[in-house]
């Protein structure tokens, strides 16, 4: 069972020091996420040319083809042996951590996993991705991020929502400095974390996200994910075919995450050792990248050769697009440390060359390049997976500065999101959430409804009698309380009944009481309790233990509606407070 903390009751500083804490808080977090997220990016790099999985390093020892044969099978595969070993011994969670761990934390308003899983899981992500696994390095950089911001939680600064906003302050800052794009930063952490907008929110985001922007551009002067050379649509038909591609596109996306669902499934029933399966699924990538190297890693430069037309035959590009589905979803389901946002990108871009290549031979119309057939699938693949459509039409506009190849996009990401938001849900991430008992597919409401329990909000101070006393006297005990009922229990304590007051009834307590009409757990939410009570006609339900039945409390529908009336409190501070 998922639990909240107490809702935010910080005594609030006066708006000028809000502001400036805030203000001075973005820029730490933000340096911070930006120092965190070069330094994971440069770590990645140098082990993938060291272990000669990046292409250059492996064209610089083609003389030597055993070596590099030897390597491609072996590194992935001890990489994922290491990878299985570190969480599994050394992470509490057991598991890497991720963007779902961070979007739970937030909307829950509860604490991130230990720092110590979170280190752990960066530090797997980066030997995962290091070692040429399948996976993808913005997950781990998001959670990076999300943990750096979620330190300053610690402190007493006198700012109500202070946690989720450092958080997003931290996410932002991951963002925009892996895409050199603040506002994409920005706008994700909002649209995938926070899910509202407020001023509150709003301000130190910015700060972040735009501290992150300057430290990738003007202190390192980090190049662009690509270069696109584009001229602009040269015919207004293919705006339907922009759409058509949107629609193919979902279909590949809902395609791929359902086999990463499927495959974590499948790899828990697996008669071995969490500890080995990585290696297995490292194994399988190492073995594919003997015929297709640009499986291996992330994939950066058969990402930027998709763009240019002739680098990939028609053929080679479907054989890469069900490899790289295919092993991503090993990957990720066996219990490798990283993310699907940079896998997403990569199997969109090269779909959307071969949906270009195959409507170039068909000669069937004009169309204005590979190029911007690329760009749109790719991020018609990749914002129904990360449940973001307007970052990812963000991301095109802030690397390629391009108005119309952002419209085309825009275009493709609509279409793709009408369809795998019906079939699918939300996200990924969404559905990960709710396959550990977190469903936000109704709304934060809900979802933090379903978080608190009654246990929080029980009374155990509440009239009772014992089965054998006299129903007259058990009535006379609850006269003076303001309960309407008398809850009787046996020698044991376990509930017998309810007595009602004005029904004084002859022989014992026990005689006279009724069966409870509706009773709780301490686990019972009160999303549960208040669905429960629709028909319930009484002042209070008694809450009894699901082991013994023993009577631990009562809780009353006043005390309910508070719960309730709290959390919606809370929400709404959240979206609507003021810097």
């Amino acid at each position: 069972m998922t639990h909240t903390t107490a809702p935010d009751r910080t005594r609030a500083a006066p708006p000028l020091m809000r502001a400036v804490v805030l203000t001075l808080m973005a820029l730490v977090v933000g340096f911070a996420a930006a120092l965190a997220a070069i330094g994971f990016v440069e770590g990645v790099s140098w082990l993938n040319h060291a272990l000669l999985i990046s292409p250059r390093a492996r064209v610089q020892l083609e003389g030597n083809p055993g070596l590099v044969t030897a390597a491609t099978v072996l590194v992935p595969t001890l990489g994922g042996l290491i990878v299985g070993v570190m969480l599994s011994r050394f992470s509490p969670e057991g598991r890497a951590l991720g963007p779902p761990d961070v979007v739970r934390a937030v909307q829950l308003r509860a604490p991130l996993p230990s720092t110590r899983g979170g280190a752990v899981s960066s530090l797997a992500a980066l030997v995962s991705l290091g070692f040429g696994a399948s996976v993808g390095q913005y997950g781990p950089m998001v959670y990076l991020g999300a943990m750096i911001g979620g330190w300053v939680e610690r402190l007493r600064l006198g700012v109500p929502n202070l946690p989720a906003i450092a958080v997003a302050c931290g996410v932002a800052a991951a963002i925009s400095t892996a895409f050199n794009a603040p506002i994409a930063g920005l706008v994700f952490a909002h649209e995938v974390i926070l899910r509202h907008y407020s001023m509150q929110a709003f301000a130190p985001a910015t700060v972040a996200s735009a501290t992150g922007y300057v430290v990738a551009n003007v202190m390192f002067e980090r190049p662009p994910l690509f270069l696109v050379d584009f001229g602009g649509v040269a015919h207004g038909y293919e705006f339907l075919l922009f759409a058509l591609l949107g629609l193919a596109s979902a279909g590949v996306a809902l395609i791929f995450m359902r086999l990463v669902l499927a495959s974590a499934v499948q790899a828990a029933r697996l008669p071995l050792p969490p500890a080995l399966r990585p290696a297995l699924a490292g194994l399988a990538v190492g073995v594919t990248a003997l015929a297709l190297p640009d499986v291996l890693g992330i994939g950066s430069e058969a990402l930027r050769f998709a763009t240019i037309e002739g680098a990939f035959r028609p053929g080679e590009l479907v054989v890469l697009v069900a490899a790289k589905i295919v092993l991503t979803a090993l990957c990720v389901g066996f219990g490798f440390a990283g993310g699907v946002f940079s896998p997403a990108l990569l199997i969109g871009i090269l779909f959307g060359a071969l949906s270009w290549s195959l409507l170039d031979t068909a000669g069937i119309a004009d169309t204005s390049g590979v190029a911007v057939y690329a760009v749109c699938a790719m991020m018609a693949v990749t914002s129904p997976v990360i449940g973001a459509p307007l970052t990812t039409i963000l991301i095109v506009f802030e690397l390629t500065r391009n108005y119309d190849l952002t419209i085309a996009a825009m275009v493709a990401v609509v279409f793709s999101n009408l369809i795998a938001y019906r079939v699918f849900g939300r996200s990924i991430f969404d559905v990960q959430l709710a396959r550990r008992g977190v469903d936000l597919s109704a709304g934060r409401d809900r979802a933090r409804l379903e978080a608190m329990t009654v246990a929080e909000w029980m009374s155990t101070d509440f009239p009772s009698a014992t089965a054998e006393m006299p129903a007259d006297e058990a009535q006379r005990t609850g006269a003076a309380s303001p309960y309407a009922e008398v809850f009787v229990t046996d020698a044991e304590g376990q509930l017998v009944g309810v007595l009602r007051a004005g029904r004084p009834g002859a022989g014992s307590a026990a005689d006279a009481a009724e069966s409870a009409p509706v009773t709780f757990h301490a686990d019972t939410t009160i999303w549960q309790a208040m669905q429960e009570l629709g028909s319930f006609i009484g002042d209070a339900v008694p809450v009894v233990s699901r082991d013994n039945g023993r009577l631990e409390g009562v809780i009353s529908e006043a005390a309910l509606i508070r719960a309730y009336l709290a959390a919606m409190q809370d929400l709404r501070g959240e979206e609507n407070a003021p810097v």
